[in-house]
């Protein structure tokens, strides 16, 4: 998938590349996308994945190329200003190509074309040093990161000993041998109570965090002590424990007892088996184009990303939430088999698409539906490369509520969801808050939308009433008796004290609808700053307009700008200090007009 890092970066580059090409062209709406289905014809039987992600490759690319196109344009009007700093024909400063790099990016090779077309170049030894300072910066703050400072010892440790096998499929207590313990990126020789140590063990049932699902905790114990384990991860094949002794002394080759913390997995396990379940629901509702995107499968919650370019409705996420909760009462076991990536694809099996696999991966399925189109009287629901833990059974997830869409990033949507226990707690809960708004509105809790939204008409009807009456008690008798004539053209101009921003358009509509020909212009501050708005009668929009009166004022009260049309106009300014000076100011303006 194209990214900002690595390999995805790489492509990405090759991508734009070709993409400019297109805009050279004359292609001024995304194109690329539209060659898929001739690249799958052409190549999908050498390449069988492009086939099976041809609809999820379309929409990426067109994301790419609109996303692309308006860094295009941006970049080119930032490169016209900075030639225009510069003196006729000069390079462009190395410096100034690298920030249209880093932080409009805007590659090189493209700047360098754009300028080569104006017989121009780039002072390229310029932009080597910005990006050698960039990556020196970087690599100091990688070095320096927590957890990755003492990464290197990691690497030693995985030559000494090899990887570590994990047992946590099959179990959640085990015994093992300690091979290593790590403190501040030391190996010592043991740890005592109140210490903070990294263990590494020969096989553990702890699971490492890894593909979205987070690290195992628990207990590890030997003959002389007992450390409390707060996280596992994985680094170059083993599995570390991050733990705090809590009892007497551990030591290296010490035999351990290692627990996993069984409620904590069970939640962990029930959130992950979930996810899948909430992937398929997503492809039939939205399409076959939704592609897994990253995960987080936590022992409270759950969080899926996932390829679309538009919120969900409504509608699909409770068509979505409904589908799963479906297969969660089917009850069905989750099965988990061992097998080629070939053979797993075979069987249809979803892979996260750009991940690469080795030569055994697990197929996780879970869910039956009737009919397959093959045949079949019944087929697998899910079926999906995994390497997680997973519940036995569908059932074991408990229940699934959704608890809303949003944006994650560009073309890509984020859902949360609850599951088990979580989500009982918070139907719970709603429904506590449901009782008690109810017991607010002295209604049946199936009478609660109603009321709420007869109570927000009401409460709309109230509003412009009482607009109205301001209105009227801040006009208080306003027209002809307090119009002054300016060289023959009636003008109200003065401040209304009490009046929002919001009432002052329609105040000034009712005063020039009094005069019948002249000015009005109205000054308020009652929203904590000051609004300015004014109307001119139609017959004198020619040699008066209304934009320019509030331009005017809020011009005199230290504000800026000010729009509208010639009949109505308005404008806001820090504070009404000077409104006598205001309206004088206008009043100024429309007697040289007049």
């Amino acid at each position: 998938m194209p990214s900002n890092e690595g390999r995805g970066y790489v492509l990405r580059r090759i991508m734009r590349r070709a993409m400019r090409h297109a805009h050279m062209l004359g292609a001024q709406d995304p194109v690329m996308f539209k060659l898929v289905p001739a690249l799958v014809r052409q190549m999908g039987a050498a390449y069988p994945e492009l086939g099976r992600a041809q609809s999820m490759i379309e929409e990426t690319l067109k994301l790419e190329e609109t996303r692309f196109k308006q860094t295009l344009d941006r970049g080119l009007r930032l490169l016209d200003d900075e030639l225009s700093r510069l003196p006729e024909g000069a390079a462009l400063p190395g410096a100034a190509a690298f920030k249209l790099y880093d932080t409009y990016g805007f590659p090189l090779d493209l700047t360098q074309d754009a300028l080569r077309e104006k017989g121009r170049t780039v002072e390229t030894g310029g932009f080597d040093t910005a990006m050698a300072e960039q990556k020196a910066k970087a690599r100091a703050a990688w070095a320096g990161s927590g957890e990755t400072a003492d990464a290197t010892i990691w690497f030693d440790l995985a030559d000494k000993h090899g990887a570590s096998e994990f047992l946590g499929y099959d179990t959640e207590v085990a015994e093992g041998q300690i091979l290593s313990l790590v403190r501040d990126g030391s190996a010592v020789g043991s740890a005592k109570e109140g210490e903070s140590v990294q263990i590494v063990v020969n096989q553990t049932p702890f699971y490492a965090e890894s593909g979205g699902q987070i690290g195992d905790t628990g207990l590890i114990k030997t003959e002389s002590g007992a450390a409390r384990v707060t996280d596992t991860k994985k680094v170059s094949g083993l599995f570390i424990h991050f733990a705090e002794v809590t009892m007497g002394e551990i030591s290296r080759g010490q035999g351990a007892q290692l627990s996993v913390d069984h409620a904590r997995r069970s939640s962990i396990r029930a959130n992950h088996s979930a996810t899948h379940l909430l992937h398929e629901a997503l492809r039939h509702a939205l399409g076959d184009h939704v592609a897994q995107r990253g995960s987080l499968n936590a022992d409270d919650r759950l969080r899926f990303d996932f390829s679309h370019n538009k919120a969900v409705s409504p509608e699909e996420l409770a068509q979505v939430e409904s589908e799963v909760n479906s297969y969660i009462r089917q009850n069905t076991p989750v099965e988990t088999r061992v097998m080629s990536p070939d053979d797993a694809r075979a069987l249809g099996a979803q892979a996260l698409f750009g991940e690469k696999y080795g030569d055994e991966v697990r197929v996780v399925s879970m869910g039956r539906q009737e009919g397959s189109g093959k045949g079949l009287d019944q087929a697998t629901y899910s079926l999906e490369l995994c390497g997680g833990t997973h519940v036995a059974r569908t059932g074991d997830i408990g229940a699934f509520v959704l608890l809303g869409d949003s944006a994650s990033s560009a073309g890509v949507r984020r859902i949360e969801a609850l599951t088990g226990s979580e989500a009982l707690a918070y139907l719970r809960n709603s429904e506590n808050q449901l009782s008690e708004i109810a017991g607010a509105l002295k209604a049946q809790a199936g009478e609660v939308v109603s009321r709420v939204k007869a109570l927000a008409d009401e409460r709309k009807a109230l509003a412009n009433e009482v607009a109205q009456l301001k209105r009227q008690l801040a006009m208080g008798g306003a027209g002809d008796a307090e119009a002054k004539d300016i060289n023959g053209i009636k003008v109200i101009a003065r401040r209304f004290d009490g009046v929002s921003g919001k009432e002052l358009g329609p105040l000034v509509d009712e005063l020039k609808a009094k005069l019948g020909s002249g000015a009005v212009v109205a000054l308020t501050d009652a929203d904590g700053k000051a609004t300015v708005a004014a109307g001119v009668t139609a017959d004198l929009t020619e040699k008066l307009s209304a934009v320019e009166l509030v331009q005017t004022a809020v011009a005199a009260l230290g504000g800026k700008g000010g729009g509208g049309r010639p009949d109505r106009a308005q404008g806001g300014a820090p504070s009404l200090d000077g409104a006598d000076a205001a309206i004088a100011a206008v009043e100024a303006l429309i007697g040289s007009r007049a």
